[in-house]
C-alpha cells in the first residue's frame, strides 16, 4: 500500500499541508481534488521523491514500481510507437542487455526474460494505447518532435500507460483528450489493478473512474470514500452544517432555482428537459461546495439577432485537395444550444472552422445574418495574445469606454487579482489564459458562441461557473467538448460528425456515450471466460438502452402534445377574455366556445399529469 503519514509541506511561510494522512492500496482508485494552489501537484511531487517534506513520511513497498505522466519531454526524433514503448524500462533494459551480450546461455536467459516481459506483443500493446487515445497508423510512426503540445501531452500519457506500474500518478490526463478517448481511457482505467493517484478537472471523468477522494484545503487533507459525486454531496453537507456559510449558500440556490423555475415552467417547449432540470437541479446540490468560489462570471447578451443566425446548405470542407466532410446541411436558430459529437479526427474541428470563417467552403452555401456576430473560442487564441502585454491592458484596449475599477472588477470575476491582471500574459498558467479569452469574449455581445473545447485547463469551480453564464446566456451556443457535465447542464441537441458528414444525433449524451463504450467493448481483447459475461452485459446494456429510449420518445411526445393543446387553449381563453365575444356571439356559439376551452383545460391537465409520471419513471431508470 501507500501510505502519507503525517507529511507536511511547507513553502517559504505558506504551509500548503500539514499532518496530512491518506492509505492508497492496490485496486483503489484516488482522485486529488482541491483549489488551485493547494499542492495538489505538490503532493505528486513528494509521492515520486521529486521533493521533500518538512514533517511526516511518504511510504510503499521497495518493490513497487512508480508509473507517472511526465508534463514536459525535451522534443526528438523517436517515432511516436517507439516512445511510447520506451515507458516499459525494465523491457528496454533486456532488449539493450541482449545487443550487447555474446554469452549463448545469458542470451537464452535474456530472451526468456524478454518474452515474459511481454516484449513480442509490447508493438501491438503501444498501438492499442494510441490507437485509443486518438493516434491514427499513420501517426504512430511520426517523430515525436512532430507533434504539437497537445499530441505531445497524449504521448506522455500513452507512454505513462505503457509502464508495467504498481502505483500510477496520473496529472491532468484529461487535458487536450476529445470525449472519444477519454472514454477510452476510462476503461483502461477502471481495468487497472495497481494503486492509482488521479488530478482532473473533469467531474464526469472522476465519477466514473475514482474510488474515493482526497480534498486538500486549508491546510490539511481529508479522506472521502466514493466517487466525487460522492464527495460533493457529503462536502456538501458539511458545509451547509457551517452557519457562517448558509447567507451565501441561500443566495446562490436562489439564482439557479431561477433556472429550475424557468425550464420547468416552459416544460412543453424545451427539448429534453428532465435531463435539463436534473442537470441543474443537481448544480443546488455542488452550489453548497463552491459557495467561497472566487468566480463572478457572465455573457453579455446581444444586442440584436438575426433569425436565422446561420444557414447552410451542402457544404463541402477540406483543405487542398483532401475533403474533411461533405453535403453538410443545417440551420441554427437564436437561442440554440448545440453539442457536436464524433471521433477524434472526424472533423469538428473543420466545421467550427467553417463556421466562423476561418475556413472557405469547397463547395456548397453557408449563409450568415446581418446580427450574427460571432465569439469564438478555440485553443490556438490563446497563443495569439500578446504575452508580453497585461491582462489588464488588453482588456482596456479592447474596451476603453470602461473606467480602470471597472476593468479590474470584471477581470476580478473571472478570478485575476489585482497582482495577476499586471503581469505579462506569458506568466499566466494555461487554465489562466483560457479564463482571460473566455473574459474577452464574454464583454463582445455576440450572437453566436462558437467554442472548441473551452474548459481545457479549467478548473472544477469555472467550469461550474461557465455553465451558469452559459445557462443565463440568451445568444445561441455551437460547443464541442469533452466534459460530459457542461454538456449535460447547456446542451439541448447534438450534431454528430461521421463518416464524412454531419447529421442531427436523435438521442441524448447518455445514449451516444453508452454506444461509444460498446463499440471499445467489441473491439477491445478479452480472454475466452470473459466473451459469454461480456456479452450478457452489453444485451443488459442494450434492453435498459430501449427502454429509456421509449420512455423518452413518451415524453417528448407528450411535450409535443401539450404545446399543442396549450396553443388551442390560450386562443379560446383569448376570445374569451374579449367582451365583443359575449356581445355579439350568438348564445349557442358561446355555449360551445365555453365548452371548448373546458375540454382544452382538462385534455392539458390529464397529459401534464401523465407527463409528470412518465418524467418521474424516466428520472427512477437513470438514478
Amino acid at each position: 500500500m501507500l501510505r502519507l503519514n503525517n507529511l507536511t509541506f511547507e513553502r517559504g511561510d505558506d504551509v500548503l499541508f500539514s499532518g496530512l494522512d491518506a492509505v492508497v492500496y492496490p485496486g483503489q482508485r484516488m482522485a486529488v481534488v482541491g483549489r488551485n494552489g493547494v499542492g495538489k501537484s505538490t503532493l505528486f511531487k513528494l509521492v515520486l521523491g521529486e521533493l521533500e517534506g518538512s514533517a511526516g513520511e511518504v511510504d510503499f513497498p521497495d518493490d513497487w514500481r512508480v508509473g507517472h505522466m511526465a508534463q514536459e519531454v525535451e522534443a526528438s526524433d523517436r517515432p511516436a510507437i517507439e516512445y511510447v514503448i520506451d515507458g516499459d524500462h525494465g523491457l528496454r533494459q533486456v532488449e539493450a542487455d541482449i545487443g550487447k551480450t555474446e554469452d549463448a546461455e545469458t542470451l537464452a536467459n535474456l530472451y526468456s526474460r524478454y518474452e515474459d516481459l511481454g516484449g513480442y506483443q509490447a508493438t501491438a500493446k503501444a498501438g492499442e494505447i494510441l490507437n485509443g487515445l486518438g493516434f491514427d497508423d499513420q501517426m504512430v510512426n511520426d517523430p515525436y518532435a512532430s507533434f504539437s503540445g497537445g499530441w505531445r501531452i497524449r504521448l506522455n500519457l500513452a507512454q505513462a500507460l505503457m509502464s508495467p506500474s504498481d502505483l500510477l500518478l496520473l496529472d491532468e490526463p484529461t487535458n487536450h483528450l476529445d470525449l472519444e478517448a477519454i472514454l477510452w481511457l476510462e476503461g483502461w482505467l477502471n481495468r487497472f489493478p495497481g494503486a492509482l493517484l488521479i488530478i482532473a478537472h473533469d467531474r464526469a471523468f472522476l465519477d466514473n473512474t475514482t474510488t474515493s477522494v482526497l480534498h486538500l484545503a486549508g491546510g490539511s487533507g481529508k479522506l472521502y470514500r466514493g466517487n466525487y459525486s460522492a464527495f460533493e454531496r457529503q462536502r456538501s453537507a458539511e458545509l451547509e452544517r457551517q452557519q457562517a456559510m448558509a447567507a451565501k449558500h441561500e443566495a446562490q440556490a436562489q439564482h439557479i432555482q431561477q433556472f429550475v423555475d424557468r425550464f420547468r415552467a416552459k416544460a412543453s417547449k424545451a427539448k429534453q428537459v428532465q435531463s435539463r432540470i436534473k442537470a441543474l437541479e443537481r448544480m443546488q446540490t455542488q452550489a453548497a461546495l463552491h459557495v467561497d468560489s472566487d468566480y463572478r462570471v457572465q455573457f453579455s447578451n446581444p444586442n440584436k439577432v438575426s433569425n436565422p443566425l446561420f444557414s447552410f446548405r451542402d457544404l463541402k470542407l477540406g483543405y487542398d485537395d483532401t475533403e474533411v466532410l461533405q453535403k453538410v446541411s443545417q440551420t441554427v436558430l437564436p437561442g440554440a444550444r448545440i453539442g457536436v459529437l464524433g471521433a477524434n479526427g472526424a472533423g469538428k474541428s473543420t466545421l467550427l472552422k467553417a463556421l466562423v470563417g476561418d475556413l472557405k467552403p469547397q463547395a456548397g452555401t453557408l449563409e450568415r445574418g446581418q446580427h450574427a456576430a460571432i465569439g469564438y473560442f478555440a485553443q490556438h487564441q490563446l497563443e495569439s495574445l500578446n504575452t508580453n502585454d497585461s491582462a489588464y491592458n488588453t482588456a482596456m484596449a479592447l474596451h476603453p469606454e470602461q473606467t480602470p475599477q471597472q476593468c479590474r472588477d470584471y477581470l476580478g470575476g473571472w478570478g485575476f487579482s489585482l497582482k495577476m491582471i499586471e503581469r505579462p500574459i506569458n506568466s499566466l498558467s494555461g487554465g489562466e489564459k483560457a479564463r482571460l479569452v473566455l473574459s474577452l469574449l464574454a464583454a463582445e455581445r455576440p450572437a453566436i458562441l462558437v467554442l472548441d473545447e473551452p474548459t481545457n485547463h479549467l478548473d472544477l469551480d469555472m467550469r461550474d461557473a461557465l455553465a451558469l453564464a452559459l445557462q443565463a446566456y440568451s445568444g445561441a451556443v455551437i460547443i464541442v467538448a469533452h466534459d460530459r457535465n457542461l454538456l449535460d447542464k447547456i446542451v439541448d441537441e447534438f450534431w454528430l460528425v461521421v463518416n464524412g458528414s454531419l447529421d442531427t444525433y436523435h438521442g441524448d449524451l447518455e445514449q451516444y456515450t453508452a454506444s461509444r463504450q460498446d463499440q471499445a467493448a467489441l473491439t477491445a481483447p478479452v480472454s475466452k471466460t470473459a466473451v459469454n459475461s461480456r456479452k450478457r452485459q452489453r444485451q443488459e446494456r442494450a434492453a435498459a438502452r430501449q427502454s429509456l429510449h421509449e420512455l423518452r420518445s413518451t415524453v417528448k411526445k407528450l411535450e409535443r402534445q401539450i404545446e399543442q393543446v396549450s396553443e388551442q387553449l390560450k386562443a379560446l381563453e383569448s376570445r374569451l377574455a374579449d367582451t365583443e365575444t359575449y356581445a355579439q356571439m350568438p348564445a349557442d356559439e358561446l355555449s360551445e366556445l365555453l365548452t371548448d376551452a373546458a375540454t382544452a383545460r382538462k385534455n392539458l391537465e390529464t397529459l401534464e399529469e401523465r407527463w409528470l409520471n412518465v418524467s418521474a419513471e424516466l428520472e427512477a431508470e437513470l438514478t
